[in-house]
């Protein structure tokens, strides 16, 4: 276990830790002399960080390497960052030191996530999740995965917990509105992310694949769930409604979406899926403004603005024993 992260590091502290490379670029001073700009991560956040004359070692480094690094704490334009002074390829790390968990108790998870499959009751939409889960390789991944690099459910089992949650809220919705196909929702809600299983790779830090970087999980995860559905034997006419609501649930081109949704099922996917990946992402931002005791957040985050982050009433708010004592009492 590491002695110190990179969200209690403060200005002036030496630093001799592990992390995750980011990223690496080789640039040049105006004297002409090479040095690194680097992004260090570690389970609490990411670090940017720079390298003066750096050794060959260093340069040699690939990004997405674990590494360990000496240097100190110093501020630039007003941000932390490490000006490090020895960097080299770690021999040893504990992968939970650079990629968090789940807060959420993985065996409940997975039976919630199996509950809601078990849910459909249309046997072709059934078939077709049984076809694609019951691989175990695949579905060991999908329970370990993160949710995003960074932006939301970035730990291990985070794909698992976002994937339960819209789901759970899909089944909720379709109960709430008319015209609803309850089946077909709640499948592309289990279904809508499972190309990050390609996208995603998390041996070192949280990290994109090729194929993830080229294509993304959105149409990763349409040909994943198209495969299956052939072997299934899944009706197509039904296929084309599950595919267009996975590769729309972005919601708009720029976003990433594909398509932009045209059908109800879609329309409340993306909306859900949206809403708990923004929830998920304004919690992990104040995370931070709370370890260092702080009522705002910077504007480093997913909603690109500084995020208020209150105590709890309760905290600040005096009060007697007695008060409440009296305030409880039962009458005759």
């Amino acid at each position: 276990m590491k002695a110190h992260y990179v969200k209690e590091f403060a200005e002036g502290a030496s630093i001799d830790a592990t992390f995750a490379l980011r990223a690496k670029e080789l640039r040049t001073a105006r004297s002409g002399e090479p040095y690194l700009v680097l992004e260090l991560r570690d389970k609490t956040g990411s670090i940017p960080a720079v390298y003066f004359k750096p050794s060959s070692t260093a340069l040699d480094v690939p990004a997405g390497s674990v590494v360990d690094v000496q240097g100190a704490v110093t501020s630039f334009k007003g941000s932390k960052r490490i000006k490090v002074s020895s960097m080299r390829p770690a021999e040893t790390w504990q992968l939970g030191d650079l990629v968090s968990r789940s807060p959420r108790c993985a065996e409940e998870l997975a039976a919630e996530f199996l509950q809601l499959a078990a849910s459909v009751g249309c046997p072709g939409l059934k078939a077709l999740l049984r076809q694609v889960f019951r691989d175990k390789a695949f579905y060991e991944r999908f329970c370990a995965c993160p949710g995003s690099q960074s932006y939301h459910h970035a730990y291990l089992g985070g794909l698992l917990e976002h994937t339960v949650a819209v789901a759970d809220q899909c089944a909720r919705a379709a109960e709430r509105y008319d015209g609803v196909d309850r089946d077909l929702l709640v499948s592309a809600a289990l279904l809508h992310d499972i190309g990050k299983v390609d996208e995603l790779v998390y041996e070192a830090g949280i990290g994109y694949s090729d194929e993830g970087r080229l294509i993304g999980h959105v149409v990763l995860g349409a040909r994943r769930m198209r495969e299956a559905g052939r072997k299934a034997g899944t009706d197509q006419a039904l296929l084309v409604r599950l595919e267009h609501a996975m590769l729309s649930h972005h919601g708009e081109l720029e976003w990433g979406s594909p398509k932009r949704p045209s059908t109800l099922e879609a329309l409340l996917l993306h909306h859900v899926d949206n809403l708990d990946a923004k929830v998920a992402g304004f919690s992990q931002a104040l995370s931070g403004a709370a370890l260092a005791e702080e009522p705002w957040t910077d504007a480093a985050n997913l909603f690109r603005r500084p995020l208020f982050a209150p105590r709890a009433l309760e905290d600040d708010r005096p009060h007697a024993a007695q008060e409440d004592a009296q305030h409880f009492q039962l009458s005759a």
